[in-house]
């Protein structure tokens, strides 16, 4: 399961189909907001280009309401959840996945980018840091397990009244087979046991049940972003396709909600860049014409065909019938 997160490295299997497009001029629509790149207040603008509609096939979907030209940021989203790796609980920040450097770290168990991020932390450490997780935490290294610290950190913003409990209800589950049911038990536990010995009282976890905690995972299987980051400042990022695969580093995993309506294409039309920390820029990969429906990539793209067909079954729980596979690619 902690292998089969949505990212796309369509990009690179573009370059390598498509050598030309690696220096291509990037125009970015007028909604996107040089200053928010700088971390300063922006004037608002026009809305998103977009609209969440049902599909005839896959449920919801998200489709352009104008054209929207090759290479325009069609919108940018800030995440509902995030986690670092266990790897990276030193080396990033605890909130937005910001790389740190070892002076920012300073050797702690977990450590912030700056202050703004450690006052909007709160909304889940202060609870958080209550806790022992040596077990939880050890448990999800030994497995291989990422989901359940995000499901962790859902319940510590539940806890601290910063989140209700079925926040993440409106997003599409996956189908949980019995034995994947079962196998969760273990991690319900630890995440019970690691509140009740912190003194955390009973009344206010009625809503931790065995069956949130499940329902949680089931959503966070199909809806959770692996984020790999490009390191670089968004200009050079955009003016260099490959720069996204050649820089890119990852750190955590994030839910996010408009994000999460997008359906897969293996040969999609929009991409998901993420700059320097979680949040992420949805990205026209070619011209995309009005009402047509924007795709992104659940996978690597530059698998072959048998193997995408067999994570996307195993791993998203549809077969893909898209024009790419349809033809033998």
């Amino acid at each position: 399961m902690s292998h089969l997160v949505r990212y796309s490295r369509w990009v690179w299997w573009r370059i390598k189909k498509n050598p030309g497009t690696q220096n291509r001029e990037i125009q970015v629509s007028s909604f996107s907001t040089a200053a928010a790149e700088e971390e300063k207040p922006a004037p608002p603008g026009p809305p998103p280009p977009i609209r969440v509609s049902v599909t005839e096939s896959a449920g919801r979907g998200v489709f352009a309401t104008r054209r929207i030209g090759a290479g325009d940021l069609i919108h940018t989203a800030k995440p509902l959840l995030t986690h670092p790796s266990l790897s990276a609980n030193n080396a990033a920040c605890y909130f937005c996945l910001r790389k740190l450097t070892p002076g920012e770290s300073q050797g702690q168990t977990v450590a912030f980018c700056g202050q703004d991020c450690k006052e909007k932390a709160k909304v889940f450490y202060d609870v958080e840091a209550k806790a022992d997780w040596a077990a939880f935490d050890e448990y999800c290294r030994t497995q291989g397990l990422k989901y359940p610290l995000l499901v962790k950190r859902l319940a510590c913003m539940v806890l601290s009244g910063a989140a209700a409990a079925d926040s993440l209800d409106i997003l599409q589950p996956a189908y949980l087979t019995p034995e994947m049911v079962l196998q969760m038990q273990e991690g319900f536990g630890l995440l019970r046991s690691s509140f009740s010995k912190a003194n955390i009282a009973d009344e206010q976890m009625t809503f931790l049940t065995n069956q949130w905690y499940n329902g949680v995972l089931a959503r966070l299987r199909i809806n959770a972003f692996r984020i790999e980051l490009a390191m670089g400042s968004y200009g050079d990022l955009l003016a260099s396709a490959s720069a996204c695969v050649e820089a890119e580093a990852a750190v955590g995993n994030a839910v996010y909600m408009l994000p999460s309506f997008y359906n897969h294409d293996c040969d999609p039309n929009a991409h998901i860049v993420w700059i320097d920390n979680a949040n992420a820029r949805l990205k026209a990969l070619h011209d995309v014409e009005a009402d047509e429906e924007l795709r992104i990539c659940y996978i690597d793209a530059g698998m072959d065909r048998d193997a995408r067909q067999n994570i996307l079954l195993q791993g998203f729980g549809f077969k893909c019938n898209c024009l790419r596979c349809l033809s033998g690619d």
